[in-house]
């Protein structure tokens, strides 16, 4: 019954990392661990480290990834996911093979799955016994690029808070559009009908075309209007400098003559009109 869990774990393992990388690896395992050693993981783990969101990748190891060396290549010092006080680091000083990884006590590294030349996930955990280890974090390595698997807590609270923010986004959308008069209430307004009233054609008047009797008509205001109002200037092409027009005034008569040309014409209108000549006589005619 045990090698088929293995065999649905790394299964589960391997479909998360290849179409999910930012799955919860690490949560799933922790689903399969026993509460307490669960517990004693989120113990052992630093609270002010967060390596979730970073990535590490060594370009002159990519062509020549491969199990047997995947765990040097982790083992970078520029790797900040490795612990330099790890098992590793000791047997890989003393030059000893990894197999005395079980014979140890303490926090090691171990390839828990290869998929050659792509995948490979990388366990960390804690070595209380030859026998009992408890999980403290898994890193997949996709073409190189080593990356750690995000607990399942950090997960569901990951997902839940980019579905707070989407309803608090869609909320305060909702919020902009919505108007408030004292005489008319609440009523919506959306940006749409803005740009579809803008959009819309204006249908223009026809413009229909002057009669012959007000192109006359204006034509005499305008001859009216320069006879009273003569230009003081002259300019005798476009871009010349303007001629001062010179303009004569007509003398005024004097006030004495205006009144004797008043009285005139009524002195003229008071004097009797003379008899109308009578109709000529009818003359017989001769035969």
């Amino acid at each position: 019954m045990m090698p088929l869990l293995q065999e649905l774990e790394l299964l589960l393992l391997l479909i998360f990392a290849i179409f999910r990388p930012a799955a919860a690896v690490g949560g799933l395992n922790a689903l399969m661990e026993p509460r307490g050693a669960a517990n004693a993981a989120a113990a052992a783990a630093p609270v002010g480290d967060n390596l979730l969101g970073i990535s590490w990748v060594d370009s002159g190891w990519v062509p020549i990834l491969n199990p047997g060396n995947v765990l040097d290549y982790f083992s970078e010092r520029s790797n900040p996911f490795y612990d330099r006080t790890c098992n590793n680091e000791i047997v890989k000083m003393q030059r000893l093979t990894l197999e005395h990884l079980n014979q140890m006590v303490g926090v090691e590294y171990i390839l828990l799955h290869a998929q050659e030349p792509i995948l490979y996930i990388i366990r960390k955990q804690q070595r209380q016994s030859p026998t009992q280890v408890i999980p403290l974090a898994d890193y997949y390595i996709i073409a190189g690029v080593v990356y750690q698997a995000p607990d399942l807590g950090t997960v569901i609270s990951s997902r839940v808070l980019s579905a707070v923010h989407g309803i608090q986004s869609a909320f305060d959308e909702a919020m902009s559009y919505c108007r408030y008069h004292p005489s008319k209430g609440y009523w919506w307004h959306f940006k749409d009908q803005e740009e579809r009233e803008k959009t819309k054609p204006k249908s223009k008047k026809k413009e229909e075309p002057s009669s012959l009797f007000q192109r006359h008509r204006v034509d005499t205001l305008l001859l009216d209007l320069r006879s009273k109002f003569p230009p003081t200037f002259y300019q005798p092409k476009p871009g010349d400098k303007p001629i001062p027009v010179e303009v004569k005034k007509e003398p005024e008569p004097p006030a004495e003559a205006v009144k004797q040309e008043e009285r005139e014409p009524a002195t003229k209108s008071s004097a009797p009109a003379p008899p109308s000549k009578p109709p000529p006589e009818k003359r017989a005619r001769l035969q």
